[in-house]
């Protein structure tokens, strides 16, 4: 017999949650430290319990911060480690010895800023044997800290305006690195000692630089870059006065550039992707196999407007379909960060938006896309699941789809048809991940 649609979100959810298991942040700090325990510029002997560690001076921002900083106190010991991290609502742990401090995302707001403030004055004043920084997804919001004149408020307006552009990551990253005292290398100026960081990345390519908008990596991107970017996306004129002074006056010389490649802070830090979506699309394939499926990973990762990605993708599923021989079921598995232009006033994230362009465009089998974060845009959803009833359910319901996808209102939609994914937030970020279910044609499933 045929997989039910039921047994096939079964079946994805399984898979779903192998990938966010393989991109445990606790998991992967400890195993980069049993590996190379004596790891770091200006290196002491790192193993565990080693009697002449020092203290370790722990920072950090983004929404695995708090569980990578479990890691730390487990390594080192609780005794020898201080500090603060900053994380998204909902993704705070307990820990004995550093400060867990929850704030907004992704819009930033007083919580982040203090606490990005407080990192900044223990970096200045606090003498340790090793500083460590953990930057994960979700960094870029939560590690505040403006350029005067801009303020916070001018901050958010500038971040809102630009996400609902339909800018991608990087293009949102080169106006905050140049609004900031702290990222595009920032953290480097203003530490004592040199600093190891270690990057749980959410971004294609995964580019130092741009993971949490690279508060530790030098940055080669400049005003310039930053002003260009509000001229490409017509909001030269929609930003507040500040930000326009701010770039205007680096453009002239009258404001540091962010830290440079060759700088001599930029020595300062070793950068090291211990984590990508790689990791996490790894984790899927094996989970997948397991279970009986004959996996293809999609080589290229998915980017760009999220209906072309998702129309792609869609005609992808059904190229491989196509092919697919008897008796061997298939999982296409992909993984990235599309991007969605606000038209609506509804709500939505893009792994929902995603999902119900797939629909409209018709798939074969089961599709789930999903934030490996939990979180997709301001719901309490993940992401979607769509399969080959989707499109005739709604016509049941009397859902026009089309108009949830003009209004980008694909929560409500999927709402009414029991489609939504809700798994939590997960404590980790690898971007999203597409896991595309077809089970075998004809003869006998091994479901």
């Amino acid at each position: 017999m045929i997989a039910s649609p039921l047994h096939l979100r079964a079946e994805a959810t399984a898979i779903f949650r192998a990938a966010v298991a393989a991109v445990d942040p606790t998991r992967l700090v400890l195993d980069y430290f049993h590996r190379y325990p004596a790891a770091g510029p200006g290196a002491q002997d790192m193993r565990p319990g080693h009697d002449q560690l020092g203290n370790v001076l722990v920072v950090g921002a983004g929404k695995a911060a708090a569980r990578m900083a479990l890691a730390c106190e487990r390594i080192f010991g609780a005794e020898r480690v201080r500090g603060e991290v900053v994380v998204a609502d909902g993704c705070a742990v307990n820990l004995d010895s550093v400060v867990v401090t929850a704030a907004g995302h992704p819009l930033p707001d007083t919580r982040g800023e203090q606490a990005t403030r407080r990192i900044v004055d223990s970096l200045r004043t606090q003498q340790s044997d090793r500083i460590i920084c953990l930057v994960s997804g979700g960094a870029s919001s939560l590690l505040v800290y403006p350029h005067a004149p801009v303020t916070l408020e001018d901050k958010t307006a500038t971040t809102k305006l630009l996400l609902e552009s339909g800018a991608d990551i990087h293009a949102v990253n080169t106006v905050r690195k140049h609004l900031s005292a702290v990222k595009g290398g920032g953290l480097l100026r203003q530490a004592r000692s040199p600093i190891l960081a270690l990057l749980l990345s959410d971004v294609i390519g995964d580019a130092p630089s741009t993971i949490g908008s690279g508060p530790t990596a030098p940055d080669d991107t400049t005003f310039a870059d930053a002003w260009d970017v509000l001229l490409r996306y017509q909001l030269k004129t929609r930003v507040p006065p500040a930000v326009v002074q701010v770039l205007r006056d680096g453009m002239a010389g009258r404001v540091p550039e962010t830290v440079k490649p060759g700088d001599s802070a930029a020595a300062r830090g070793q950068n090291t992707v211990i984590g990508s979506n790689h990791t996490a699309l790894d984790g899927a394939a094996a989970a997948a196999r397991k279970r009986g499926w004959c996996v293809v990973i999609e080589d290229c990762p998915l980017s760009g407007d999220t209906t072309v990605a998702a129309q792609r993708f869609a005609a992808r599923i059904r190229e491989l379909s196509a092919r697919l021989e008897d008796r061997k079921p298939l999982c296409i598995l992909a993984g990235g960060e599309t991007t969605v232009h606000v038209r609506g006033s509804g709500r939505g994230g893009r792994n929902q938006e995603f999902a119900l362009v797939a629909a409209l465009a018709g798939i074969s089998g089961t599709l789930l896309s999903a934030g490996t974060d939990g979180i997709d845009g301001p719901t309490d959803a993940a992401g979607a699941f769509v399969d080959e009833t989707t499109l005739r359910r709604a016509q049941a319901c009397h859902l026009n789809l089309g108009a949830a996808l003009e209004s980008n209102d694909s929560y409500a939609a999927f709402s009414c048809l029991g489609d939504l994914f809700r798994c939590g937030a997960t404590g980790t970020n690898v971007m999203d991940i597409k896991i595309a279910l077809v089970p075998a044609q004809t003869g006998e499933s091994p479901f």
